[in-house]
């Protein structure tokens, strides 16, 4: 085939230049965990109320789906109570219990099957981060894929012994319903497929929908986009297929290629077909090799770049350059004997819901390119009776037939990049497969004993199944809340007439304490005009201590700002406060003072010096209009400073929180920091300063979004507040500027 002319097409001006393929390979790696007790593959254990839980949803679905309720509660409630009835020998006996998934019968409801999958993969995702590892999460997805994927068919195999056992003890007894029944059993028998696929694509909708609104989030948190392409892979809907070779799911997602050898557009032959095309073209390489043919192969959007939607809209050289390469495709397709059954494939998607299970898809495909078939087809829905009607086959047939230029072009198109997902979708499938044959689901307490033993063993609980551990303190964090110019501010509400106290606590003390329990505080102590909090992280807590200080210091400052303008409106002062967090690799110590634990933390005298303020820093900031709420100056020389570092820095703390150093390496370990590029203004024009933002788990799935700052020390002149220079101290600001968190939510709803 000659080579596309990337030259001057018809009338353009411009010669258009070759199309940019992108190359994309699936792949999922387990590398850095432990095999197992074979050496082979890594041992999974499941929660064993989570398994169970589990069958008991497949085979509520595969009743529903197989529409056997009804001969199923008939085992309970219309069949003998004989010795010989599945229900004596399961339920009945003394001493039997049903099997693991043996029935639909059971004397405990489900649990919902949503919540369920949440709580398992979140624990499974904390479990991954608490290891310092993400391939411990894919390998808990895995290993639940691999759990629904067995149950699926073995619950099917359970259920249908189920019902035959049901028919046997009707026999001879109510023969009118045993013949009701035994076609309710037969239509379930020979409906498996499509069962098996309805119950299948309810199971991949909920873990979508699932990733989607939760997983994908804390995912984020606690990871960020680490290895985000490998999570795509499960978010194919051929994960529960066999082989990715299911005609009706393909039609539904895809499109319906054939499949016994004798089909010209059988996957293989559409394969061949479109490596040729992109052969023909001579784009990359002098000779791609086969691997290079199947990266592009597997990226939709190139079906774009080679031959657009349809006809060209414009006469530039692009635009005929597509052209030009749909004119090939198509021509291909055509000289295959493809194109009538590609535009049959989509003419037939509509029928399927009409015709079939009664009429095999394929069949019906073959029938509006074939007369032969289509007579065949015809006679079967004749046969059919009631409603059954010819009609809207005839016309499919029609459309078929009278699919001519433009329409033509665009079906071609549309048929390129939908086998391009497809493509894509199988090789993700078979990466899905690879991994899923490393994994060993432990089903027996002995094996799960050995691989424990031998530490080998990948355990996913839910979080109610853990064993209760001793509330062993690791690291803790300080937060004061600092209140400015106390003094001040009593004295003027004593000259009113008004109580202090009771301010104090309305407008500061009662709404800090309602936020105690959302964010797992404790309370340290009181002062006059401070409260002191605590966050401590113990043995099999998620590691998000700094990030729930930081979210709740923020909405501190949020609910004081609320308050301030209802005290504006009343002609009240209002509250400025200062925060600083601190935080402590090791639990804190306490001393008795009577029955009063008293603690002892260094973190106490660093969360004191983080929040407070300069006055005169304070007067000087607010002439220079600083854009930020908090600022670090150095007054002396970097010699001096090491004799007595936080005498000389002088600090502003206005409305403002400020971490430390340490708070802020610790918080980079909890969550994902990723660096924003929003423009703020600078101080004396020339700081450098950036910008983090991250989002911290405080709840069941609820997340709250962060921002902080990382800015240096500036080394002044105390006496009119000129810049010298700026040095290599670095201090920390969780941002709370509503400009600020304004611009980055615009920025990223714009990026969206």
């Amino acid at each position: 085939m000659p080579r596309i002319p990337f030259f001057t097409l018809g009338h353009a001006a411009e010669p258009a230049a070759p199309p940019q393929l992108n190359s994309y390979i699936p792949t999922l790696s387990l590398d850095g965990l432990q095999l197992g007790v074979d050496n082979l593959r890594h041992d999974v254990y499941l929660s064993p109320n989570f398994v169970e839980q589990i069958r008991l949803h497949i085979a509520r679905l595969l009743v529903r789906y197989g529409n056997v309720d009804g001969l199923l509660s008939a085992e309970a409630t219309e069949a003998p109570r004989s010795s010989n009835s599945l229900q004596s020998k399961l339920i009945g006996s003394p001493g039997v219990k049903p099997r693991a998934g043996a029935g639909y019968r059971r004397t405990a409801e489900p649990s919902e099957l949503k919540p369920l999958l949440v709580q398992a993969q979140v624990a499974a995702l904390n479990q991954a981060k608490s290891a310092g590892n993400i391939a411990v999460d894919l390998l808990a997805r895995l290993a639940i894929i691999k759990l629904l994927r067995a149950e699926l068919t073995l619950q099917f195999a359970q259920m249908l012994e189920r019902c035959h056992m049901t028919l046997k003890s009707f026999e001879g007894i109510r023969q009118v319903k045993a013949l009701e029944y035994r076609e309710r059993v037969a239509a379930f028998q020979v409906g498996k497929r499509t069962i098996l696929r309805q119950a299948a694509q309810e199971l991949f909708r909920t873990l979508r929908e699932i990733d989607k609104e939760t997983l994908a989030h804390t995912r984020r948190s606690l990871f960020g986009t680490q290895r985000s392409s490998e999570y795509q892979l499960f978010q194919n809907p051929l994960i529960f297929t066999e082989e990715g070779l299911d005609s009706y799911l393909n039609a539904e997602h895809y499109v319906m290629l054939g499949t016994f050898e004798r089909d010209a557009d059988r996957f293989s032959s559409i394969r061949r077909i479109a490596s040729e095309f992109l052969l023909s073209l001579e784009i990359g390489p002098p000779a791609p090799d086969e691997s290079l043919l199947d990266g592009w192969l597997n990226v939709p959007e190139n079906a774009q770049e080679l031959v657009g939607s349809g006809p060209a809209s414009d006469s530039s050289a692009e635009a005929q350059a597509r052209q030009w390469r749909l004119n090939e495709w198509r021509e291909m397709l055509e000289h295959e004997k493809v194109m009538e059954l590609v535009i049959a494939s989509y003419e037939v998607v509509p029928l399927l819901a009409e015709y079939s299970p009664r009429i095999n898809g394929h069949q019906l495909k073959n029938a509006l390119v074939s007369r032969e078939e289509r007579e065949r087809v015809e006679r079967l829905i004749g046969e059919a009776g009631g409603k059954a009607s010819a009609d809207n086959l005839r016309a499919a047939v029609s459309r078929t037939a009278n699919c001519r230029g433009d329409e033509r072009d665009r079906i071609a198109a549309r048929f390129l990049r939908d086998f391009m997902r497809y493509h894509r979708d199988l090789r993700r499938l078979e990466a899905v497969n690879g991994a899923l044959e490393s994994i060993n689901l432990i089903g027996n307490e002995k094996m799960r004993e050995l691989s424990s033993m031998n530490a080998t063993l990948y355990e996913f609980l839910l979080p109610k199944e853990h064993k209760p551990a001793p509330e062993k303190v690791l690291r803790h964090v300080i937060v004061k809340a600092d209140v400015r110019d106390s003094s001040k501010l009593t004295r003027s509400l004593l000259q009113r007439e008004m109580n202090p106290a009771s301010y104090f606590s309305l407008n500061f003390y009662d709404p800090v304490n309602k936020l105690l329990a959302k964010y797992g505080a404790e309370k340290v102590f009181l002062e006059g005009d401070a409260i002191i909090l605590g966050f401590f992280e113990r043995e099999g807590d998620a590691p998000a201590v700094v990030g729930k200080a930081c979210v709740m210091a923020r909405e501190i400052l949020e609910i004081v700002r609320g308050y301030n303008q209802l005290l504006e409106q009343a002609g009240l002062p209002t509250l400025e406060l200062g925060i600083g967090i601190s935080y402590q690799d090791s639990a804190p110590m306490y001393l008795m003072d009577g029955e009063q634990r008293v603690m002892i933390s260094d973190a106490l005298n660093e969360s004191d010096r983080l929040s407070s303020c300069n006055k005169r820093a304070r007067k000087a900031l607010e002439k220079m209009n600083a854009p930020f709420n908090v600022y670090a100056f150095q007054t002396i020389s970097d010699e001096q400073l090491q004799d007595s570092p936080e005498e000389f820095i002088m600090k502003y703390n206005l409305s403002g929180i400020r971490m430390s150093e340490a708070a802020f390496e610790r918080l980079q370990k909890e969550i994902s920091l990723e660096p924003c590029d929003v423009r703020m203004p600078k101080m004396w024009g020339s700081e450098e300063f950036n910008l983090y933002c991250g989002l911290v788990p405080v709840g069941n799935e609820i997340f709250k979004k962060i921002v902080v700052r990382k800015s240096q020390v500036a080394r002044i002149d105390a006496a009119d507040f000129s810049l010298q220079h700026w040095t290599s101290r670095r201090y920390y600001e969780v941002c709370c500027t509503p400009a600020l968190n304004a611009a980055i939510d615009g920025k990223s709803a714009s990026a969206r």
